[in-house]
């Protein structure tokens, strides 16, 4: 994940997949250690809801993220089936795709200046991102290095809290954490 020019980095607001951090991470660790992140808390594998986020969200925008998070019930989900976008990304697709898209519309209706991926696609479609096509990496390759990382597909995971993460080279963390259908925090927070 880059970040925005003239940013040092840019936050997002997630759902982890903690059943794929082994794989994501090592992906991360071979493209750009820069970006495998040293705090515990951070999950790099992760279905984007909102991203790029408020760069210095406040007490209020914390409160507005806390509430939707607490409205939002924990959901189950599969991933399973490898897809690949136009532009080489390879990645999985949760089914069912709904509560994220409700997560997502959540979000933005509260946050209508951060429209997901910064506008840039007509359609979001949730994902979690494993790699991108390359003359080294195909579909076949990712299935391959993922089958022998991760136990097995289809990955049945559940959705039970919402983390405010933060990219930058060198200082990737969560700035903040609520568990799905709660009206309390996470007890850890790593906000500056």
């Amino acid at each position: 994940m880059q970040t925005r020019p003239g940013h040092p980095g840019h936050s997002v607001v997630q759902v982890p997949v903690p059943a794929l951090e082994p794989f994501v991470r090592a992906r991360h660790a071979h493209y750009d250690a820069d970006y495998v992140s040293a705090d515990p808390a951070f999950t790099h594998a992760h279905v984007t809801v909102i991203g790029p986020f408020v760069d210095a969200p406040t007490a209020g925008d914390l409160a507005r993220l806390a509430a939707i998070a607490a409205d939002t019930a924990p959901f189950d989900f599969v991933l399973e089936d490898l897809h690949v976008f136009a532009d080489g990304l390879v990645h999985l697709r949760p089914v069912p795709a709904d509560p994220f898209h409700a997560l997502t519309a959540r979000v933005f209706e509260a946050f209508p200046d951060h429209p997901p991926y910064a506008g840039r696609f007509e359609e979001v479609v949730p994902h979690l991102t494993l790699d991108v096509v390359s003359p080294e990496v195909s579909v076949a390759s990712t299935r391959a290095l993922l089958a022998a990382t991760v136990p097995s597909l289809p990955a049945r995971c559940r959705a039970e809290r919402l983390d405010l993460a933060w990219y930058e080279p060198g200082a990737c963390r969560v700035l903040d954490s609520w568990r799905l259908g709660a009206a309390r925090h996470l007890p850890f927070s790593n906000q500056d």
